[in-house]
């Protein structure tokens, strides 16, 4: 049985869901603690927090900095590219359910001993709410993370053009980073050309299993993505997924 809470603090949006309600409250403290210290890191570094190239940090730098730090020198962009995944992940890493999912603005993190089917929001391209993807058991046994970053849907900055670029990787803060960089690669004359620059970006980056590239009505696909499954699930405006 899964339970669902949604937990909002500051910019963090995070739908929780897990197999037991005692973490809800566990959730709370961690996205917290990790909020706070990074809070704390940008007052004393604020470099951090603008720019958009990799930043290295001290080795005693928190725990949530260094994984942000070290998401954004793998994909080549800014730390702050990664901070939704990466909040997701200090959740789930420190969180000791069999089953938990922490999707925050699209970005998310689990741990499952079920298959877990995401579905796909990617603006108005006619795909969104038709399509998913099933993540079998063995694969998300441990942390994986299933990011997506659009220039069409919701409020960050982006220089590219896709409806969604989606990354699943080992971590989510990584994939978070990634689909950041790839999105902002995905710029061209047309369609064809936007997908191809933006795969060709996915190559250059290190530690993801595969991407998913929506703009408009046309799909490019890098690496190994888990199996696409029909959906018919309504997704509302304004989130890149939902989970079920």
């Amino acid at each position: 049985m899964w339970f669902k809470k949604r937990i909002i603090i500051k910019e963090t949006n995070i739908l929780l869901k897990v197999d037991d309600i005692k973490y809800f409250k566990i959730a709370e403290d961690i996205i917290m603690e990790n909020r706070l210290e990074l809070e704390r890191y940008i007052l004393k570094n604020n470099l951090f927090l603008t720019s958009y190239t990799p930043i290295y940090v001290e080795d005693d730098a928190p725990e949530i900095v260094k994984l942000m730090a070290m998401a954004g020198l793998i994909a080549n962009v800014g730390p702050m590219a990664s901070v939704a995944g990466a909040i997701s992940e200090m959740v789930v890493k420190n969180i000791n359910a069999k089953n938990i999912i922490a999707e925050n603005g699209g970005d998310i993190c689990l741990r499952s001993k079920k298959d877990i089917v995401v579905g796909l929001y990617a603006g108005n391209s006619k795909i969104t709410g038709k399509v998913g993807f099933k993540l079998k058991k063995e694969k998300i046994k441990n942390i994986y993370g299933v990011c997506t970053s659009s220039a069409t849907v919701g409020h960050s900055i982006s220089f590219g053009e896709a409806d969604a670029v989606t990354v699943f990787a080992k971590s989510s803060a990584i994939a978070d980073a990634a689909a950041t960089a790839i999105c902002n690669a995905s710029r061209g004359r047309n369609e064809e050309e936007m997908i191809f620059n933006a795969l060709e970006k996915a190559d250059e980056i290190d530690k993801i299993d595969g991407v998913f590239v929506v703009i408009k009505d046309k799909v490019g696909i890098k690496g190994k993505i888990p199996e696409l499954v029909k959906t018919d699930k309504k997704v509302t405006l304004g989130e890149l997924f939902d989970i079920y």
